[in-house]
């Protein structure tokens, strides 16, 4: 029987009694207990006599040498062209932090094309012993081709969702693929087809929604849009392949955790986590890329219950199965370069960006020896195969490489289209929206005028940090949209950087604030709470409010957080989530018309239920005690006269418990650390970082010490995701011995970190990976900043904080 997945999803809140026969207590073995709950499916167009033919007829000339290579994807920032000869791999992969070949990840879009053609030309030679196979190009295509410079950046997931428009996201994907496959990629790793559960968890926003209905379409959407008609895929027609990931319940870890475990039934899992996977196969995706995380205890990159007899078996995939980031390195026994049990389990492609010869040397050897069947080779080659010859890829011709095709007007208008339509009305008292004709209006906030802050992550870099609005020709910034439409309609528009108000008071302001980029494990939080302990934003809203001006907030973010101070202190309250390079499409439903009607209306609804309190980490519609802020579906427009009223601002959580990353901010030490001297060491407050006495000169007149303290916390996972420490400093005066920087009680040479000319203020970041090197136990750290000095030594600092972008980061020895 097939069970259909209205039916399935069906199960997931009503009292079915084969349903109810179901443990609802997770299965310790993480196995299917109940096959036959799981839909049946079959890979469209994948499959075919002619294609079949071809691949075995070419299996039949490779060496075992060549079959293994298929199954390995290095990154190009470890490989080069060259090394194919020796290591005749698969696949090669842009990590997000990967430049091209010519080493400038902000060049032009060329030398992406070069890099890609340097590696296929290698891989297609005639040479003895060698059968021609392209290389199949990968690259984190996750919301637009956004790694690449000038390349079209649309919302990310989680404003998608609010849009409810499956049309518009088949659209997006065809640009995603036209952009993709003009940069000389053949695959997109996406759709990401996550249910997020938690909204701690630091993907949050690469989820469509808490609830399967809008991935199931969405997935759908997507794939068509990436791939064209099922089975009738051409990298020359600007085509590349799908990824559906993370394969399976990555969004439903215990406590939000990135990489954690899904702690969950089976019923749950094919309820709430299958139908996106299923909606994509039956489109006909091409590959699935399997989660880093576990399913009750087992990591799914060695679950052979999911990936074959499930995945393989009973959802009837027939494209190949690829890993994530050294993911299989995870497996209990395995390690980045030895992994037999992955491929054992069904993973037909691994990712081993670094270490990929020991792994090809060490598989090559278990297959040789029997560890790995042979049987599995061939199955996993064929699947691989099947790609390459279903995209047309071993046809050399790339036509799409030579259009220009990044960034076009025709692509930003389709992304434009999808920010004004994933906007979220939360507030609008006494109808201040839209901005009417005429008005004076002041513009602020940190991030109005920043198109890598309203990005967000998986932009330009892994983290999105680090990037300038240079980094983006052709973007529009919020302010920058907001300024023409304003103009258009007979109004003035004022850009101030602190939210002061200079001239005639102005008749309405826009705040534009939120989060700052961030991707996953760096963006797990353990509160829902807007920048707890630093409280910026609401001090600039109260200040406006003070002085009697209407305000409208902007606010970007990767997920729902609670925001209740802040959407008292404001009239009108609009979620924009992350809106990429297109931030007119802000303005084109908040400004009206010289007539004074609405431009456009607002259109989206919440697809993550919005958080009462900032303990409410999974409290999602349909779960029992279900009571939310802003309800699940919930969103304004401007027929709606709604007034929403004074909110609670009870918090429900000590933030301060959550902050284990940042330490001193100009003017303030973050609870819950302290800053505490010992020895002969004088502390004193001077101007720096921007504020007056903000920052701490730090004077020795002997052997002295100066921490940063409070609770245990574990950074391994920071230091495994390669945050460094970043510290603003000044060196006042030198002393007579180079100073010690410490976390916890490990320390480097000071006099390595602290290199600026004395009287220059100073930034330098050192990698917390160094730290560990040196012995320091990551897992336990309580003093997070620590410097040693002797006499003669005077240094203030004004910022002592984890960093996410490792541009720069040092490692002294």
């Amino acid at each position: 029987m097939r069970l259909t997945l209205s039916s399935l999803l069906a199960l997931s809140c009503a009292a079915v009694p084969m349903a109810a026969a179901l443990a609802d207590a997770p299965l310790p073995a993480a196995a299917t207990a109940h096959p036959e709950l799981w839909p049946q499916g079959k890979s469209v167009g994948l499959v075919d006599p002619e294609t079949e033919a071809k691949i075995t007829k070419m299996m039949a000339e490779m060496s075992v040498r060549e079959k293994v290579g298929q199954m390995i994807q290095p990154s190009i920032a470890s490989m080069k062209p060259e090394e194919l000869r020796e290591y005749p791999v698969g696949s090669i992969l842009g990590g997000g932090n990967d430049p091209p070949l010519s080493g400038n990840d902000r060049g032009p879009v060329g030398d992406w094309i070069a890099t890609a053609e340097a590696f296929r030309q290698v891989s297609i030679e005639k040479r003895p012993g060698h059968v021609p196979i392209p290389v199949i190009f990968g690259m984190d295509s996750v919301h637009g081709n956004s790694n690449v410079f000038g390349a079209t950046i649309f919302p990310h997931n989680v404003g998608l969702g609010a849009m409810r428009d499956p049309a518009l996201m088949e659209k997006i994907g065809e640009v995603t693929a036209a952009e993709s496959a003009a940069s000389g990629f053949d695959w997109a790793f996406g759709p990401t087809v996550t249910v997020p559960q938690d909204d701690r968890w630091g993907r949050s926003y690469e989820g469509y929604s808490e609830r399967p209905e809008i991935t199931r379409e969405y997935s759908a959407a997507m794939v068509r849009g990436l791939q064209g008609v099922p089975g009738k895929a051409r990298i020359q027609n600007g085509n590349v392949a799908a990824s559906i990931k993370h394969f399976l319940a990555d969004g439903g870890t215990h406590g939000g955790i990135d990489q954690g475990d899904a702690q969950i039934s089976e019923k749950d899992l094919i309820a709430i986590h299958s139908p996106g996977y299923v909606s994509g196969i039956d489109a006909g995706a091409m590959t699935v890329m399997a989660s880093f995380s576990s399913w009750n205890g087992v990591k799914n990159h060695g679950n052979k219950s999911l990936l074959t007899d499930v995945l393989k078996g009973r959802l009837g995939f027939e494209g190949f199965v690829v890993g994530d980031w050294n993911a299989h390195g995870q497996i209990p026994g395995c390690t980045n370069g030895n992994c037999p049990q992955t491929f054992n389990a069904g993973l037909d492609m691994a990712m081993v960006p670094g270490d990929w010869k020991d792994l090809f040397n060490n598989t090559l050897k278990q297959v040789q020896d029997g560890t790995i069947p042979m049987a599995r080779v061939d199955d996993a080659v064929r699947r691989i195969l099947r790609v390459k010859f279903k995209l047309n890829l071993f046809d050399p011709a790339r036509p799409f490489e030579q259009k220009q095709m990044l960034g076009i007007p025709e692509h930003r208008a389709v992304a434009r289209q999808a920010v004004s339509e994933s906007l979220v009305l939360l507030k609008n008292n006494g109808a201040l929206l839209p901005i009417k004709p005429g008005q004076k209006v002041l513009v602020t906030g940190t991030h109005a005028d920043d198109v890598g802050l309203q990005s967000g992550g998986w932009t330009l870099s892994w983290q999105g940090t680090g990037n300038t609005n240079a980094d983006f020709p052709g973007a529009t910034t919020i302010w920058a949209g907001l300024k023409s439409a304003i103009e258009a309609a007979g109004g003035s528009a004022t850009l101030s950087a602190d939210g002061k108000v200079t001239g005639p008071k102005p008749d309405v302001a826009v705040v534009v604030f939120g989060e700052t980029p961030y991707a996953e494990m760096v963006g797990d939080i353990s509160t829902l709470e807007f920048q707890p302990g630093d409280k910026q934003a609401l001090a600039q809203l109260k200040a406006l409010k003070a002085q009697g001006i209407p305000v409208v907030t902007v606010f970007l973010s990767g997920r729902a957080l609670w925001v209740n101070p802040e959407i008292n202190q404001s009239d009108a309250f609009v979620a924009a989530f992350l809106p990429g390079s297109e931030g007119a499409g802000i303005a084109d439903v908040l400004v009206a018309k010289k007539d004074g009607t609405p431009n456009k209306d607002f259109r989206g609804k919440l697809s993550y239920s919005w958080p009462k309190n900032a303990g409410q980490f999974a409290n999602n519609v349909g779960q029992p005690g279900y009571d939310p802020q802003f309800a699940y579906g919930y969103g304004l427009t401007y027929k709606d006269h709604t007034a929403v009223p004074q909110l609670s601002e009870v918090a429900g959580l000590d933030a301060s418990l959550s902050n284990v990353s940042v330490y001193f901010l100009p003017g303030r030490i973050l609870p819950p650390w302290k800053l505490a001297t010992g020895g002969a060491v004088a502390m004193k407050n001077v101007d720096g970082g921007g504020t007056q006495e903000g920052a701490r000169q730090l004077a020795f007149s002997g052997p002295g010490e100066v921490r940063i303290e409070g609770p245990q916390v574990d950074l391994s996972r920071q230091s495994n995701a390669m945050l460094s420490l970043r510290i603003d400093y000044r060196i006042d005066a030198k002393g007579a011995s180079a100073p010690k920087l410490g976390m916890g009680t490990t320390f480097v040479d000071g006099g390595k970190v602290f290199t600026a000319a004395p009287g220059q203020w100073s930034s330098v970041k050192v990698s917390l990976s160094c730290f560990a090197a040196a012995g320091a136990n990551m897992n336990a750290i309580a003093r997070p900043f620590v410097l040693q000095g002797d006499a003669g030594l005077t240094l203030s600092i004004a910022t002592v904080k984890l960093d996410a972008d490792p541009t720069g980061a040092i490692c002294p020895k």
